[in-house]
C-alpha cells in the first residue's frame, strides 16, 4: 500500500515534516511516494495510491501557489482516497494564533474545493537567516506579537514531533511499528 506526500515548502521546514511522514509510513508498513509540488513537471499517477497526505506552509495568510493548483488539479482523484491536509504555520505554534492558522486552512479549501478526511494545523518554524528587513518585522510585529520569542535569537522550530506522529499513525490506521515511535 502506496501512501502519497505531496508537500510545498519555503524555507524548509515543510519539507523536513513531510520526509518525517514518510520515515513514520515506512515504519507503519506502507510505501511512501514524496513529491514537492514546487518541481513537478508532470502529471503523478494516483494508481497506486490509497492514502494521502497533503501539507504545506502559510506565509502571508496563504498557502503556495502550487499546493493549492496540485490540490485543485487532481481534486477528484484524491477525493477518491483517504486523506490528511496538514497546514504548517507559526500561527499555529501559539494558543492566540490558532483561530486564525484554522480559518487560513479552512480558506484554502474552499479555494481548491478540496473536501480531506482529516485535517490538522502543526507548528512551523522562525528562521530569520530566510527573511529580509521587511520579512524580519512582519514576523517580529505581527506574526510573534505578544510571544516572548525573538527573531534575532536565530532559527527556533515549534513543531511537536510527538504530536505529529500521533496524528500521522492515527491516519494511517495505528497499526504497524510506527505505534513505538
Amino acid at each position: 500500500m502506496t501512501v502519497l506526500i505531496a508537500f510545498a515548502t519555503i524555507e524548509g521546514q515543510t519539507e523536513k515534516i513531510a520526509r518525517f511522514i514518510s520515515w513514520v509510513a515506512k515504519n507503519a508498513g506502507f510505501n511512501a511516494k514524496l513529491i514537492n509540488t514546487d518541481e513537478m513537471s508532470s502529471h503523478v499517477s494516483l494508481d497506486d495510491v490509497v492514502k494521502v497526505v497533503l501539507l504545506a506552509p502559510v506565509h502571508e495568510r496563504r498557502h503556495p501557489e502550487s499546493f493549492e493548483a496540485f490540490v485543485a488539479s487532481n481534486r477528484d482523484a484524491l477525493m477518491k482516497r483517504k486523506s490528511l491536509v496538514l497546514s504548517v504555520g507559526l500561527k499555529a505554534a501559539f494558543a492566540s494564533g490558532r483561530e486564525e492558522a484554522r480559518d487560513y486552512l479552512n480558506e484554502m479549501l474552499m479555494r481548491t474545493g478540496f473536501e480531506p478526511d482529516a485535517t490538522a494545523l502543526v507548528s512551523g518554524a522562525v528562521k530569520p537567516e530566510n527573511y529580509g528587513y521587511f520579512e524580519g518585522e512582519i514576523l517580529k510585529h505581527v506574526v510573534l506579537l505578544g510571544q516572548k520569542i525573538d527573531p534575532r535569537d536565530g532559527a527556533q522550530e515549534f513543531t511537536n514531533w510527538d504530536e505529529l506522529t500521533s496524528i500521522v499513525i492515527d491516519f494511517l490506521g495505528g497499526t504497524g511499528r510506527a505505534n513505538q515511535l
